[in-house]
């Protein structure tokens, strides 16, 4: 090998800058437990809210080193900001789409215009979307076009004041509609910046924000993050900021009566009157009942369906109108804002509006305040005016949110307390329609334009509104349409079973390679071990994210970079065999391995693409691990191992390629491969046809991310039965399964109960009914807010969720079909170019369909039997493509080895030259096949998590073992006559002669 010492200087100096990478890691994590230990002994398990606690000392320990200096002027900040990113599943965390609103942003852009043809386009638009994959805004102009002489330059459209700089009266619709879609990506801009800076601001390391395509979707990943709850509010809130003056609880009193007595009115003449309860019918005696009669006959209660639902009493001069609980706020507001009621207003207060005020978690009643709203329901100030806020205590103590606003704002804003320090009256400051407090003015109007929020929340609720002021708020609501939750104790489990079957499955090829190939395997031992240090100093320094498909995706290239070496072993062993020297073996085994390593990684590489290209979130993660590993590994087996090898032998130091016990191991084999073919056939189509009869009768356990839904991992304190919980809960939901998730006292709860609807207000709904649901199973004293929040020390609740809209469900879907579809046209293309004859690609193809199917057909049978879970999920695509990739990878070197047989005995016929290249490969298939099953195995009993994903990757590479010995060859052989090939090879010699 030419050039030694050029590749051994890289290899040492590329080697010592990926530990300089992963230093930062080791530094970070070094920290990180003696902050933990610090929390720990300052708070001990029986202190109460020990968890929360904990995390605060965590993180004051974190705050307080900082920016000390730790190792070669690197600080712990420093080092944080480069570590390896875990994703999460490692980490814990959240992952959300956000889809902004375009329909919000059309119905701001025509100024909430109440056009009928408008409208009437907006809700056809919604309807298309449900089947389509177009913008929304595509869809509204298709539904607007299908309106007879519909305009969209109208003044009660888009021809607006605000619009007539791009919009003219006339305009066809053609004309305006580029400008509406340029309209809508600013928004949309504008929303992810707004979106970004409050991001940025949260205090999560290493947050991922990016806009998916022109869809109106945002991808927000924040690793590490454990309030859950509040980073949906950040992300959520609209921060629709508006000052108006509020109505005094005495001018609103009159309103709630009139419409008190009017729906008392309307009510049956049997609801007004109290009644006995059919429980006191059963249980008491006939004397009874006619006593309660006649009590009831005296008293005559009637019935007040506003008043009796008020808690509080209101008090006058004061803006808060009553107080109801929060259980009635719902049936309140419903009456309040009833056609009927809202008839009796007259006056400016036909625009009164009602609103809610802001309650902490634990508040049993809410305030109600009424608004003097005008006909365009239009502040008099709203938050745009905001230029800074800071969290800031008020002068009683109380937490607070100080504002500056502009100079136009600060005009307005001294104008409006001016009147309302006249009027004696108050002054609402209202975000997000939640009225959050309603100050009165006694000391005259305020100049300079600062204002103060307080109300019911804590420190970090202010910071978080803070930021969100400062920020801006969204031109649209965002609702989530698919999210993964993951909790940190969950991540932590996750890392401990991941790095366990890492070790497991690495320490079970070191010792194979040894036990086979004994000093030479140690050299490919040690190649191994500077390949793993080479992949995670790479993903280190290019900030990837890893996640547990992505160490499934190491542990994979790991058996790929084993297949390489093993490739070259047996080459040189033949070699040997034929008697040459051992310098010259070496030579020619490295030479003619090469094309079969290429070959093999290059088709597997192919498929790591297009999953790259088409996957998302963690399976990106695992492509581009897969990509980064195949690499590394080629460059290890082919380099670093010839150094190793040529060094130990340059002295004339003899080395076996084999150990006392394996020297003669699949020696002198000629197995007649092709006359079993007829058997496997048989045998595969029997296989085959079962698994097609399962999918068409019993089908798939399709995933979330396939047909939408939410899907929750829920632990027990004990073991459960999963047929009983889901029998409780289909009772409540309709539709839900549970099924057992790793140990038996953890449960993964699928439901599609309300699937189309993915707004906040429906989440929590489904998490209360769930914690309903599941009480009578869970701790006594587990409340709802301890079932669905998460922190490190976790072991009961909520410990996971996903949840996906059916729109992101179809376009999943999609994806996951073209990436199978385009994997196997790319493959078959490179084939075809690769060895120039249809009938090699043919082969190779039908042998991957054949895996394919029997990896569908398993999992359809098996689905319901398992004792773990078998969904089809993207997880499972990365599978498939997988053993796609591992399929192929055994076929082309059987390939190769009958293209290099055909040229080395050309009088040999086919039938003899296929079972001889068959047999001669026969060592490598069955060692590269059991290390790979090895790691595979380690993965699959000690990664809970992911033991679907390796049930279904270990079956693969059985499968793909079989098939490229039984179904690529035959089937290659089949359709071709020996006679073409021996014309083919003649034309190819005289073109080459020529």
């Amino acid at each position: 090998m030419q050039n030694k010492g050029l590749i051994r200087a890289f290899a040492i100096l590329f080697g010592l800058v990926c530990i300089y990478q992963l230093s930062y890691t080791f530094i970070t994590n070094a920290k990180e437990k003696k902050a933990k230990a610090y929390a720990s002994a300052k708070y001990a398990e029986g202190t109460q809210n020990y968890a929360s606690l904990r995390e605060i000392a965590e993180e004051s320990y974190l705050d307080s080193i900082g920016n000390e200096e730790i190792f070669l002027g690197i600080t712990y900040n420093d080092a944080k900001k480069k570590e390896l990113n875990k994703g999460l599943d490692l980490k814990g965390g959240i992952n959300v789409i956000l889809q902004i609103s375009v329909k919000d942003i059309l119905e701001g852009l025509a100024n909430g215009s109440r056009n009928p043809a408008f409208n009437k386009a907006l809700i056809d638009a919604d309807q298309i979307q449900k089947d389509a994959q177009e913008p929304y805004v595509e869809s509204f102009f298709k539904a607007f076009d299908a309106l007879p002489d519909a305009k969209l330059a109208t003044t009660e459209i888009f021809a607006t004041k605000d619009l007539s700089d791009d919009i003219k009266l006339g305009m066809s619709n053609d004309e305006v509609k580029p400008v509406i879609r340029r309209k809508i990506n600013e928004s949309i801009v504008s929303a992810f910046e707004v979106l970004r800076e409050r991001i940025d601001k949260f205090g999560v390391t290493q947050p991922n924000i990016q806009r998916l395509g022109e869809t109106g979707r945002i991808l927000i990943e924040l690793p590490g993050a454990k309030d859950i709850e509040r980073v949906k509010k950040l992300v959520q809130s609209t921060a629709q900021l508006e000052f108006w003056d509020v109505y005094k609880a005495e001018e609103v009193f009159p309103v709630l009566a009139q419409a008190n007595a009017m729906l008392q009115a309307e009510l049956p003449k049997e609801d007004n009157k109290a009644t006995p309860s059919e429980e006191t019918k059963e249980d008491s005696s006939i004397d009874d009942l006619l006593e309660d009669a006649e009590e009831v006959e005296k008293e005559e209660a009637n019935v007040n369906p506003i008043f009796d639902l008020i808690q509080g009493q209101a008090y006058p001069g004061q803006p808060v109108v009553a107080s109801v609980a929060k259980k009635d706020t719902a049936q309140f507001m419903g009456y309040l804002n009833s056609s009927k009621v809202r008839n009796l207003l007259q006056g400016e207060q036909r625009y009164m509006r009602f609103a809610w005020g802001k309650a902490d978690d634990a508040a049993e009643t809410f305030d109600l305040y009424a608004i003097k709203a005008n006909r365009q329901n239009t502040p008099e100030l709203s938050g745009n005016v905001i230029t800074d806020a800071q969290q800031t205590y008020s002068q009683l103590g109380n937490v607070a949110v100080s504002m500056q606003m502009n100079g136009k704002g600060a005009k307005v804003w001294e104008e409006m307390t001016g009147r309302a320090s006249q009027q004696q009256s108050q002054i609402a400051i209202v975000l997000d329609n939640v009225v959050y407090s309603a100050p009165g003015v006694s000391s005259g109007a305020i100049s300079g334009g600062r204002s103060e929020i307080t109300g019911n929340f804590d420190v970090l609720e202010a910071k978080d509104l803070a930021n969100i002021l400062r920020a801006g708020k969204l031109p649209a609501s965002a609702d989530i349409i698919q999210s993964e939750i993951v909790g940190p104790s969950l991540g932590k489990e996750a890392i401990q079973s991941g790095i366990l079957s890492f070790i497991i499955g690495l320490v079970l090829i070191l010792v194979w390679m040894i036990f086979y190939y004994g000093k030479a395997g140690a050299f490919a031992d040690i190649a191994l071990i500077v390949n793993i240090l080479f992949i995670f100093g790479i993903l280190a320094g290019l900030q990837a994210v890893l996640t547990l498909p992505g160490i499934a995706g190491i542990v994979l290239t790991i058996g790929m970079s084993v297949d390489a070496n093993v490739l070259i072993f047996e080459r040189i062993r033949e070699e040997i065999s034929k008697g040459k020297s051992q310098a010259n073996a070496i030579a020619d085994g490295f030479k003619n391995a090469l094309s079969s390593i290429l070959d093999a990684n290059i088709t597997t590489g192919l498929t790591g693409i297009i999953l790259l290209i088409f996957g998302t979130g963690p399976i990106k993660g695992f492509a581009f691990t897969l990509l980064v590993g195949i690499g590394t590994s080629l460059f290890t087996a082919i380099f670093i191992t010839r150094l190793l090898i040529d060094g130990y032998g340059k002295n004339g130091k003899e080395l076996a390629f084999s150990t006392a016990i394996t020297k003669n191991w699949f020696k002198n084999i000629n197995i007649e491969f092709l006359k079993k073919r007829k058997i496997a056939y048989i045998i595969s189509g029997v296989l085959v046809t079962v698994g097609l009869i399962s999918l068409f009768t019993q089908g798939l356990d399709q995933g979330v991310d396939f047909v939408g839904g939410r899907t929750y991992t829920v632990r027990f304190n004990k073991d459960v039965n999963a047929t009983e919980v889901d029998s409780e809960l289909t009772e409540i939901f309709g539709s839900v399964e549970a099924k057992i998730s790793g140990a038996s006292n953890q449960l993964k709860i699928t439901t599609n109960y309300k699937v189309d609807e993915t707004s906040t207000e429906v989440d929590n709904e489904i998490r209360r009914k769930l914690y309903d649901g599941l009480k009578p199973h869970l701790s006594n004293n587990l409340a709802y807010q301890d079932f669905i929040s998460g922190n490190d020390q976790k072991v009961e609740g909520i410990m996971s969720s996903i949840k996906v809209g059916p729109t992101i469900a179809d376009d999943i879907k999609k994806a996951a079909f073209w990436a199978v579809l385009g994997s196997l046209i790319v493959v078959f293309l490179y084939i075809l170019i690769r060895f120039r004859r249809w009938q090699f690609s043919l082969g190779a193809v039908a042998a991957v369909f054949h895996d394919v199917l029997i990896v569908l057909g398993l999992f359809s049978l098996l689905h319901k039997v398992m004792p773990f879970s078998l969904e089809i999920d993207q997880a499972f695509i990365a599978a498939i493509l997988t053993v796609i990739g591992y399929s192929l990878n055994d076929t082309v070197v059987v390939f190769d080895r009958i293209r290099e047989f055909l040229d080395d005995h050309k009088d040999w016929k086919l039938a003899r030259v296929v079972d001889a290249a068959l047999s001669s490969t026969l060592s490598r298939t069955l060692n590269t096949s059991l290390t790979t099953l090895l790691v595979l195995l380690a993965i699959f009993i000690f990664a809970a998590p992911l033991r679907g994903f390796m049930f279904s990757l270990i079956i693969g590479v059985i499968v793909g073992t079989y098939s490229s010995l039984f179904i690529a060859t035959p089937i290659m052989y089949d359709t071709v006559q020996k006679v073409g090939l021996k014309e083919a090879k003649k034309e190819e010699e005289e073109v080459a002669t020529a």
